[in-house]
C-alpha cells in the first residue's frame, strides 16, 4: 500500500511516519502532486500556526491539490483545521472542505488551561475510523483552536465546552487529537484509516 504524508511547514510531521513505521508502512514524505494523486491513503499532519501555514500551503498550490483528492485523506491536527472554512486564528480562510468555522478556546474558569493539552476521552464515535470500543477512551490533544460540533463530527470530546473531536465527509477524514501520540487506541484508528 502506498501511503503518502503532505510535506509542508508544519512541526510533527515525522512522529506520523514513526507511527506508521510500527504498522509496517514506509509512507513517503512528499509536496510532489503526482506522488500524492497516486497514493492509496494520504495524511495531512502536523501543528502549526493557521494563517502562515495557509499561505504556505496557497503559495505551493498544495491547497487546491488536497481538495482534488479522490483517495482517503486524514487530516490531523493543524491539518483538521485547514480543512475547514475559516479559523479564528490569524482571521484565515481555510480550504472549506468542512464549512465550519475553528474557534480559540475561552477559559471559563481559572482552572481552563490553553492550550488543551494532555489525554482527554472521546464519544459519539460514528464513522469507519471508530470500533465501538473505543467509546469514551483516551486519546491525546494539544490545541488552544477548536472546531464546534457540526454536521460532519464523527466524534466528540469535552474542554471547557464540547467540541469536534474528529470530522468526516465524503473521502475526507479529520482528527483533533493526535493518533499516532494516542498509544494503542490512536494505533488502531490508524490501523482503521489504513483499511478503508
Amino acid at each position: 500500500m502506498d501511503v503518502a504524508i503532505i510535506k509542508y511547514n508544519a512541526g510533527n510531521i515525522y512522529s506520523v511516519d514513526y507511527a506508521l513505521k510500527r504498522l509496517g508502512i514506509d509512507a513517503v514524505i512528499t509536496a510532489d502532486a503526482e506522488l500524492l494523486h497516486k497514493a492509496d491513503k494520504v495524511i495531512f499532519p502536523g501543528q502549526g500556526e493557521a494563517s502562515s501555514t495557509m499561505h504556505y500551503l496557497r503559495e505551493h498550490k498544495l491547497d487546491m491539490l488536497i481538495k482534488d483528492l479522490k483517495q482517503p485523506v486524514l487530516g490531523i491536527c493543524i491539518g483538521m483545521q485547514l480543512m475547514c472554512r475559516f479559523s479564528e486564528e490569524g482571521s484565515t480562510e481555510c480550504m472549506n472542505i468542512f464549512d465550519t468555522e475553528v474557534k480559540k478556546f475561552i477559559p471559563t474558569k481559572h482552572e481552563d488551561k490553553v492550550p488543551h493539552m494532555g489525554w482527554n476521552s472521546i464519544k459519539n464515535l460514528k464513522g469507519e475510523l471508530f470500533d465501538k470500543s473505543f467509546e469514551e477512551q483516551y486519546v491525546y490533544f494539544v490545541h488552544s483552536y477548536y472546531v464546534p460540533v457540526n454536521n460532519w463530527t464523527a466524534a466528540t470530546c469535552e474542554y471547557i465546552i464540547p467540541f469536534s473531536a474528529s470530522m468526516h465527509k465524503a473521502n475526507f477524514y479529520a482528527t483533533q487529537f493526535h493518533p499516532e501520540k494516542s498509544g494503542s487506541i490512536g494505533e488502531s484508528i490508524l490501523k482503521n484509516f489504513l483499511k478503508l
